[in-house]
């Protein structure tokens, strides 16, 4: 019985520590423009909590000893039950053009700060009470933190696919609580099976120090902590950028990241240490020339080649800190410690990364990190060192040479240049040093390829992710490109730099829109973009442009790179922060309004929603047009749009343009997928009329998204 109370309130905590996660998450991410960023900074504020939470677990059981805290603990755990449920608190606005990061984590420590703390405590606490209950286990009690994980798989897994398409956000909360008061209880029952069990003689001595850990085995433990934390963060925001910044793909990674915590934790280990050591320097490359080509499709492939890499790594890093834990005494240090990793690994990644580099060059470098820590043959003598430090560099200059002599335009040749030194680095992999030096050489190597987007001339990173401007071959266009999705291009012909090129050709969707509506005296275009849409601008008309990210706006502003605001609209007004609560603050109503907002490939959801629409509804005139685009990969959002519309009573269009000819691509010109919506059929004019516009496709269940339920599952492409 007692065994069974102190797992199932292990499970019970697990679970509603990243049960909380994603909800609140979800809470705030309108607020935010829904970057992957969001979720990251949240990860780092709970990495930090729990952090706070083993320090306090470590340092009450060292002075006060497993009775005496559990007492103290009982308390503690009373405390959030004054601040439940857990919502947003009203009045917080985030800033419009200052980075967001301070206030998101403010308000992190004021709606969640407490509950999360006061749970984040439990599960090292209850290992501890558990080693001094004398039951015939208590002697190796780290058998309970794959229970833990466990429960924290189920809590994850649970929300994306049981209660957010189930619940909405304040259902949610009222449940958490009632999870949480469920806990209070369990709690108690295992302080009182704590107190009640006789005291073994060497049990809770205050202050004890068993010999045995070393400063280096300390640092040890912190850096194989960060490297999966690390590259959990990488992985989430690879995803999350390409696909959309939704619940059900943060948890994916975070989730894999747990799981290799119960494997390697458990009794008897599933997965043998020695072959997950060996698998690592296969994935690892394999890695390396999916990273360097730049290649996202097919998705599920590229999804799961990142999650496999992530997997295979911190079940090597964790697998050494399971091989190395320290005995029952030392076990709220050795929590610590990896907590520790834990948190400085996301600071890296969310915090430091940002400010410190333009591209995403934490994930190679962690990468490389994991290769240095695996285990394998060391030392050796100077003449091992010198050929450690020096056959990497080799490969590495061999790979650059490759890659500068490649024919253009010769895939099968372009990929050579990586396979054959990726294959030569295959060779180091029994040395760690010399292997993961390798594979740094590679991918700085692999900075002088040249993607399929064209060639980077500026690479900028913020909040919201990596802006690059990349030139084709010939130099014949600019490219702007957030993630690994195309937001817009530019010719560099005089003759036609005022001309919309991409998805705003004048030929396609949003040009009909244009020429159907003449000339709309006041126009308000959500989402900067490269500002192409500008040039559809005429004298006398008033244009707001909003645009959450200030880095998109130096860039779209720069004549280096673009012009079609210098060009087209001279006086652009652009109105920085998310552009609902930029919106409800306008003073003027808009015969256009055109939603055109992006982060990479993904659709913010929180502008697709029923309050949005009715948010562009008080700002559209009475005989108004709205324009969605809606071009995407990974999400079909038809019926989304199409329940919006039936919902709110109004005539929608939309208009599937893929039919582009080579001659058209040539000369700039995409595919894109855009809707329109108005009051009355009148109001759309000629595309009512226009065969090449037709109404959306409903959704089989009719269920509109709206501020605090929405789900993308069924409409994501998995190909």
């Amino acid at each position: 019985m007692l065994l069974a109370v102190y797992a199932t309130t292990i499970f019970v905590t697990a679970a509603l520590l990243f049960l909380v996660q994603p909800m609140f998450a979800r809470m705030v991410l309108p607020l935010l423009g829904g970057s992957p960023a969001v979720w990251n900074t949240c990860l780092v504020f709970y990495q930090a909590a729990l952090l706070a939470g083993y320090l306090y677990a470590h340092a009450t059981t060292s002075w006060l000893g497993a009775r005496r805290q559990a007492a103290l603990h009982v308390g503690l755990v009373l405390l959030p039950l004054l601040v439940l449920p857990i919502g947003v608190p009203s009045g917080w606005t985030p800033p419009a053009a200052a980075n967001p990061i301070p206030w998101l984590l403010a308000l992190l420590a004021a709606a969640v700060g407490l509950p999360f703390f006061a749970v984040s405590t439990t599960s090292p606490l209850l290992q501890r009470w558990f080693a001094g209950t004398g039951h015939s286990s208590a002697g190796d009690p780290y058998f309970l933190y794959a229970a833990s994980n466990l429960g924290s798989i189920c809590g994850l897994l649970g929300y994306p696919v049981l209660l957010e398409p189930r619940l909405r956000l304040a259902q949610q909360s009222r449940l958490w609580t009632g999870g949480y008061l469920l806990l209070v209880a369990f709690t108690l029952a295992c302080a009182a099976l704590l107190w009640r069990a006789p005291v073994p003689a060497l049990a809770d001595p205050i202050r004890a120090r068993p010999p045995g850990l070393t400063a280096r085995r300390r640092l040890r433990w912190v850096l194989l902590a960060l490297v999966p934390s690390s590259l959990m963060l990488s992985a989430t925001t690879f995803i999350s950028t390409d696909v959309e910044a939704i619940p059900l793909l943060w948890v994916i990674p975070l989730a894999v990241y747990l799981l290799t915590f119960v494997l390697v934790f458990a009794r008897r280990p599933i997965v043998p240490h020695p072959l997950v050591v060996r698998a690592l320097p296969i994935a690892v490359l394999a890695l390396v020339v999916v990273l360097v080509k730049r290649a996202n499709q097919p998705l599920l492939l590229i999804m799961g080649l990142h999650l496999a890499v992530f997997f295979v790594a911190a079940m090597v890093c964790h697998g050494e800190l399971a091989r190395d834990r320290p005995p029952p005494a030392h076990l709220t240090e050795f929590y610590l410690w990896l907590a520790v990793g834990g948190v400085v690994g996301g600071v890296l990644n969310a915090l430091v990364a940002p400010l410190v580099f333009d591209t995403v060059a934490e994930y190679p470098l962690t990468l490389v990190l994991a290769c240095l820590l695996a285990p394998g043959a060391r030392g050796g003598g100077r003449a091992q060192l010198v050929r450690d430090l020096a056959l990497p560099g080799l490969v590495g200059a061999m790979a650059a040479g490759l890659m500068l002599g490649a024919p253009p335009g010769r895939a099968a040749v372009s990929w050579l240049t990586l396979v054959v030194p990726a294959l030569l680095c295959f060779g180091f992999s029994r040395r760690p040093l010399r292997f993961g030096l390798g594979v740094g050489a590679i991918l700085l190597a692999g900075t002088l390829h040249t993607s399929a987007q064209g060639k980077v001339i500026a690479a900028r990173r913020s909040f919201f992710g990596v802006n690059r401007v990349t030139a084709d071959a010939a130099s014949r266009f600019h490219f702007l490109v957030h993630g690994h999705t195309l937001h817009g291009a530019q010719s560099l012909e005089p003759a036609r730099r005022r001309e919309p090129l991409a998805y705003y050709h004048p030929s396609g969707p949003i040009g009909q829109v244009f020429a159907a509506l003449g000339d709309p005296p006041a126009v308000a275009v959500v989402g900067l973009g490269a500002g192409a849409l500008a040039c559809y601008a005429r004298p006398g008309e008033v244009w707001d442009l909003y645009e959450i990210d200030p880095l998109v706006e130096r860039i779209a502003r720069d004549p280096e790179y673009f012009t079609y605001l210098r060009d087209c609209l001279p006086e652009a007004r652009v109105i920085l922060g998310d552009a609902r609560l930029s919106l409800s603050r306008a003073a003027r109503r808009y015969d256009l309004i055109v939603l055109d907002a992006y982060s990479s490939d993904a659709i913010p959801v929180h502008l697709l929603t029923r309050e949005a629409l009715g948010l562009y509804l008080d700002r559209l005139a009475p005989a108004g047009v709205l324009a969605f685009h809606i071009s995407n990969q990974h999400l079909d959002l038809e019926p989304v749009l199409a329940d919006l519309a039936r919902d709110a009573g109004l005539v929608a269009l939309l208009q599937v343009d893929t039919h582009v000819t080579p001659a058209e691509r040539a000369g700039g010109k995409l595919p894109s997928r855009w809707a329109v919506m108005a009051r009355r059929p009148a109001d759309l004019g000629a595309l009512t009329s226009d065969a090449r516009w037709a109404p959306p496709r409903a959704s089989a269940d009719g269920r509109v998204w709206t501020d605090d339920f929405s789900s993308v599952l069924g409409g994501l492409r998995w190909r």
